[in-house]
């Protein structure tokens, strides 16, 4: 037996479509926005690249700015979004996230780009069907049975950590 996390990656930028993309995009680019004056006080640098190139401790602009979008994880009920069971419904309950930013531009929202890494809790791995993975979330039998969860595999979704269970 086997207990894996898995690491789902999720990239919201100016295309994102849902309410709730949206809302992290505008929210995390208006408080980039107010954040980044701190570390570009002369108004030297456009892009979030340059500021982490060239001013010291700009890398805490990730931590800053993630406080902007707390809020709409808690939305999210500890569950990752975009990953579906066979039976179309979400499932995969998440213990942690880290926020970043991938780019930005002071001058062009369009150009603000984020990732939310969300880790999902242990799951007990059983087996892989093509493509797809049979995981339970809880090994307490229900009637003598272990209910589980089947789900495709796809983009930005990885097996972050394996575990041999004897």
């Amino acid at each position: 037996m086997r207990v894996i996390r898995l690491l789902y990656r999720k990239i919201i930028d100016a295309s994102s479509q849902s309410a709730w993309e949206k809302l992290v995009f505008n929210d995390s680019y208006t408080e980039f926005i107010m954040q980044a004056q701190l570390y570009n006080q002369e108004k030297k640098y456009i892009t979030f690249g340059e500021l982490i190139a060239y001013v010291p401790n700009a890398e805490k602009l990730h931590f800053l700015v993630s406080g902007s979008v707390v809020g709409y994880l808690k939305q999210l009920n500890r569950k990752v979004p975009d990953i579906l069971n066979n039976s179309g419904k979400l499932f995969l309950p998440f213990s942690n996230y880290k926020f970043e930013i991938i780019n930005s531009d002071i001058k062009d929202k369009s150009k603000h780009q984020v990732a939310v890494n969300f880790m999902s809790e242990p799951l007990t791995w059983y087996d892989t069907i093509g493509n797809q993975l049979l995981v339970a979330l809880d090994t307490t039998p229900v009637n003598d049975e272990i209910l589980t969860e089947q789900f495709a595999m796809q983009p930005f979704l990885s097996i972050c950590s394996l575990k041999e269970i004897k």
